[in-house]
């Protein structure tokens, strides 16, 4: 592999479940042998307030364009092989990663660190089998802010034939974005904002809808898959209905545990299973409490005669076949994130946002440089290894590792530990241990998923061989 420089670097039966199995947009077929072709586009949406219509970049399926401009929800088999062939019509670079997938290296969608970019006109093969079941989703790797900023985040569904059966499945795919009354995309980031906690968005959508409706068996037992797809927002999310989580991050609990609040930030994602009420037309609201004036993020509207579910009878979802880290002959590597002197950054092909603010041990790579970097780490195959991390801001930072999963072992901020994850929500001055296997050979990003800070310094990566 050529040597990486900063520029490479960042670079109530079944027939009931299935009519109301709800989504963002098509399916694809699982386990296919013949690649499905995501094309990469531009289209228009309806999305403001104003009802103007917004040119977005998108996500589409062969030569079907996709719905209302929302992506397709992508959906795959554990253990089947997956193909799908990209095909740019964008007028700049692109790729896919895979967010949350154990995948080969080579497949993870970084420009020059595991492919070259996909120029306009172009196409890239992207051929895997996923190992996890879960809740997962897809963005580009390249000009990230915009791309992701103007529409480009879909969602991954990776099934597994031995999970509980539930009345009815709902994808939510959470994003805010930036616009003006006339419908057109205003500035992306304020470099004040970067510099804090992010830039938000003037338009919250669920599915690219403005607090949407959806129906599902009165009585019933409804699995809600989140993924928080936005740059920049943290959720704090509530029902006002009896519901359980089920997993978080793809990865499940040992079993459902009550909702009372969740926090979920950019990357995150949660399985929720959610207790319909028993009258017709009656419904559940999904809101984000956080900040001083919570939201509706989607209302679930009871149909049809009680199924009298219990929300007791909601059964754990199957494990994945995360490896278990030796923590006791585990090598330890320190990790800070911390703010850095303000500084101009060099321009680049796929997205420097010409500032720094942030690092990562004292380094800040906001990406895309002509300057030589070396990875955080080098671990050795099928090693231990404990990351003991710290946030040494007061900002709380979505912490996000390509191609592997980690356990968080401790925690001076939390009382209970989240299961295996790939992303974990750093709160402000907390410190963490995560624990992995490094089982996956290659170059794995690290960084921030609020985008201005994974692009304004908090980014880097391990390097597995």
């Amino acid at each position: 592999m050529p040597a990486l420089t900063r520029r490479t670097l960042l670079k109530a039966s079944a027939a009931t479940a299935a009519s109301f199995a709800l989504g963002a947009g098509l399916a694809a077929r699982p386990g296919t042998a013949a690649p499905l072709t995501l094309k990469a586009q531009f289209a228009t949406a309806e999305i403001a307030e104003s009802g103007a219509e917004t040119r977005v970049m998108t996500w589409g399926l062969g030569d079907d364009p996709a719905p209302s401009g929302a992506p397709p929800v992508l959906r795959m088999r554990q253990g089947q092989p997956f193909a799908a062939r990209l095909l740019n019509t964008l007028d700049e670079p692109t790729t896919v990663h895979w967010h949350g997938l154990r995948i080969p290296n080579a497949m993870d969608g970084v420009p020059e660190m595991t492919q070259p970019y996909v120029y306009p006109g172009d196409g890239f093969d992207y051929a895997f089998t996923p190992p996890d079941a879960g809740t997962f989703w897809y963005h580009p790797h390249c000009n990230t802010l915009t791309q992701m900023g103007h529409g480009m985040t879909g969602v991954i569904v990776v099934e597994n034939p031995a999970d509980p059966v539930f009345d009815a499945e709902i994808v939510l795919n959470l994003r805010d974005w930036r616009l003006g009354a006339d419908g057109a995309f205003i500035a992306p980031f304020k470099p004040r904002d970067a510099a804090r906690g992010g830039t938000y968005g003037t338009v919250r959508t669920a599915n690219w809808q403005r607090t949407p409706q959806f129906e599902a068996p009165a009585g019933s037992l409804v699995r809600l898959r989140i993924a928080a797809t936005d740059v920049t927002r943290i959720y704090t999310l509530g029902i006002d209905a009896p519901a359980a989580v089920l997993a978080l991050d793809s990865n499940a609990l040992a079993m459902p545990v009550a909702l009372d609040t969740l926090d979920l930030g950019p990357g995150q994602r949660a399985d929720i299973v959610v207790r319909m009420p028993d009258g017709e037309g009656q419904s559940v609201t999904l809101r984000n409490l956080r900040g001083s004036q919570p939201w509706t993020i989607a209302t679930l509207v009871a149909r049809g005669s009680s199924l009298r579910r219990d929300l007791a009878d909601a059964k754990a979802l199957a494990s994945n076949p995360i490896s278990q880290p030796d923590i006791a002959g585990a090598e330890r590597i320190p990790l800070d994130f911390t703010a850095t002197a303000e500084h101009k950054a060099v321009e680049s092909i796929c997205g420097s946002l010409g500032y720094t603010f942030w690092a990562i041990n004292k380094v800040p790579w906001p990406g895309d440089t002509p300057d030589p970097v070396a990875p955080l780490a080098e671990l050795k195959l099928g090693r231990s290894y404990v990351f003991q991390i710290a946030n040494r801001t007061p900002h709380a930072h979505p912490i996000h590792l390509h191609g592997l999963t980690f356990h968080v072992i401790s925690s001076n901020k939390r009382s209970v530990l989240p299961p295996p994850t790939d992303t974990i929500l750093l709160q402000p001055d907390e410190q963490a241990e995560l624990a992995l296997v490094a089982d996956n050979p290659g170059d794995w990003m690290l960084h921030c998923h609020i985008i201005e800070h994974q692009k304004t310094g908090m980014s880097s990566y391990l390097r597995i061989a």
